[in-house]
């Protein structure tokens, strides 16, 4: 689903700060900044999608310099040779301070240019612990960026990277006593959400392109706290950019990714306000063309709750017999950065079974 880091990060690179993140408070996530994206250069405004707008591949996979904010991120449940199950999350964000057409020539790196922040997000949830690490870098000076061909995404010595034909990533990140090595076989075209690819978060139409790999298979090594661990496993990748996301009032956001052992799979987000919640989601048939859901066709329900935040919800979705219980592992998966947020796996029951990845935000965790 979505992330939106603001403010604090402009003044970190104001100050030229680059690398881990410390414990300053953060303004982000869930709000805009008030200004509504006033930038320097009069010809060049921020872009924001619109139903008419339409994927481009394989373009989109890299960077949108005219959008205000987008990112690359991948959640996957795995298992160790010995049969434990291991979640893994890696998550890059670029954050536009200037906008910039996709025509234009990104400016020289020597002249210390700030048209841009990037936010990397690493986790490894294992045994009920959590492992996690935030690094920030300065945009257009070489240590981080993404581009589509050949694709790779990177910041510093974290990097995704795929091969000629977009088909076999590589992903590396590093943290405090954990690392992952692993290697991404991609099954099947991207899945676009929404309304070929636009995807509304609110009643009055605002919203962010977004598409998603469903098929990944993953392979490699995890390391946490010096002991080595093969791991094999599924992944779930998106991508997504806007100009413009949560509304004034709009308090935070839960999203759920899905893998049913049917076959199926399903992706769903509430946006919650003052007023109730905005739902959508798309639905992933095993043999069929993705199904998109808005709020009457999908209802999301808390059932229990774990330091502030719903570990265990119920998910329905009636025209397709889908009635769930999502429930995430005992432990504490809050990622502790700039602006925490909770990043779980989730074991699926009920109507199906299953397992998938749940990231919640805007919650007063304890």
């Amino acid at each position: 689903m979505t992330r939106y880091f603001g403010f604090a990060l402009v003044l970190l690179f104001l100050a030229g700060c680059s690398g881990d993140a410390g414990d300053e408070g953060f303004a982000g996530l869930a709000g805009l900044e008030k200004d509504g994206g006033t930038n320097n250069k009069a010809e060049t405004s921020y872009l924001q999608p619109g139903p008419g707008n339409r994927l481009s591949f394989p373009a989109d996979f890299g960077s949108h310099p005219q959008h205000r904010i987008e990112w690359w991120y991948l959640t996957a449940n795995l298992e160790t040779a010995a049969g434990e199950p291991l979640g893994l999350q890696w998550t890059q964000f670029r954050q536009a301070l200037q906008p910039r057409a996709a025509a234009e020539p990104a400016p020289v790196p020597s002249e210390w240019p700030l048209q841009a922040a990037w936010m990397a997000h690493g986790a490894v949830s294992w045994k009920g612990q959590h492992y996690f690490a935030e690094k920030l870098a300065r945009g257009d000076i070489g240590n981080a960026g993404a581009i589509a061909l050949p694709f790779r995404v990177w910041l510093d010595n974290w990097r995704l990277t795929g091969n000629a034909d977009n088909n076999r990533w590589h992903l590396q990140a590093f943290g405090e006593n954990w690392s992952y090595d692993l290697t991404l076989s991609i099954d099947g075209a991207p899945v676009a959400h929404g309304e070929e690819g636009f995807s509304a978060k609110a009643a009055s139409g605002e919203g962010s392109m977004y598409f998603s790999l469903v098929d990944i298979a993953i392979t490699g090594e995890v390391t946490l706290d010096g002991e080595v661990l093969a791991v094999t496993g599924k992944g779930w990748f998106d991508r997504e950019w806007s100009s413009q996301l949560l509304k004034t009032g709009q308090k935070g956001w839960d999203w759920f990714a899905l893998h049913l052992e049917s076959g199926d799979k399903l992706m769903a987000f509430r946006l919650r306000d003052d007023s109730g919640s905005f739902r959508s989601g798309t639905w992933l048939p095993e043999n069929g063309d993705a199904v998109p859901l808005n709020s009457e066709k999908l209802s999301l329900q808390e059932l229990d709750w774990r330091k502030g935040v719903p570990v265990r919800w119920r998910l329905s979705v009636p025209a397709y017999q889908v009635d769930l219980e999502l429930s995430a592992p005992p432990g504490d998966y809050l990622n502790r950065g700039l602006y925490p947020y909770w990043e779980s796996p989730v074991s699926v029951s009920g109507s199906h079974s299953g397992e998938g990845y749940m990231e919640l935000t805007g919650y007063k965790a304890q």
